[in-house]
């Protein structure tokens, strides 16, 4: 099943498709070491946000699945990835065929701004959206769309209070090409609020950038623990932060 919306679609949708042609996969889910390491850490801080066992999650924004596969070793009963790049999805789905679960795991082309129908139709204890508000042409109005949403939310998003993020954004070419502009987490946890998810809770992790070289990965990791420990320092050093929401007894 498709769930699109041709609206509020930005040109990145068609960048992310040509990474995906042109490698096999995203560029920040490559085998790098700086990637790998990245990607590792905000796995298992979503995994420690949420008791995933036998739940029914929606992974919003889910690319080239390389996240949405790792779900099924978390214990969900089911979980559905969606993403406006159809070849992205495309690959999505290989990767859960060659991993094997794609019993548990299914893909669909699909859009933030358009989830009423999906909603309607499945019922989703949780709903992840790991790394996409930044690529959203407007962000704020993804948010409010969830306001009938009553599981819990779980949004992973670059720290937009971190000077050296804001600096890529605007002189990058990779961040420049696929339109990123980061948020600060109080600026989120608003919009969250604004929705009726007045249980917000956010954790600031992780030090190693996806694409620094690999000799930066190991010292940034020594003293990641420490930064994420120190409450100013990780504001503005950490390079995402990890939002738990949730509604009233929900």
């Amino acid at each position: 099943m498709t769930y699109q919306a041709a609206e509020s679609i930005k040109q990145n949708v068609r960048q992310f498709d040509r990474d995906v042609l042109a490698g096999g996969s995203y560029l920040y889910t490559a085998e790098r070491l700086s990637a790998q390491t990245a990607n590792a850490r905000l796995s298992r801080s979503v995994a420690e946000a949420f008791d995933f066992r036998g739940k029914r999650v929606l992974d919003v924004g889910c690319g080239d699945g390389a996240y949405t596969v790792e779900f099924p070793a978390l214990g969900v009963r089911s979980v559905l990835g969606i993403d406006p790049a159809a070849v992205a999805v495309e690959a999505a789905a290989v990767r859960s065929q060659l991993m094997k679960v794609d019993g548990i795991a299914r893909f669909s082309v699909g859009n933030i701004y358009a989830l009423n129908e999906l909603l309607a139709a499945e019922d989703f204890d949780c709903i992840v959206i790991r790394g996409v508000l930044h690529h959203l042409p407007n962000a704020e109005r993804a948010i409010a769309a969830l306001a009938g949403y009553k599981g819990t939310l779980i949004i992973v998003e670059p720290n937009g209070n971190n000077p050296v993020l804001k600096l890529l954004e605007r002189y990058s070419s990779y961040h420049v090409e696929h339109e990123e502009q980061s948020f600060a987490p109080r600026l989120i946890r608003c919009w969250l609020k604004a929705a009726g998810f007045t249980q917000v809770q956010t954790k600031m992790v992780n030090l190693v950038p996806f694409f620094c070289p690999d000799w930066m990965v190991r010292p940034l990791e020594l003293i990641e623990r420490l930064v994420e420990r120190l409450p100013v320092i990780r504001a503005f050093s950490c390079g995402q932060s990890v939002i738990v929401a949730k509604k009233p007894n929900a």
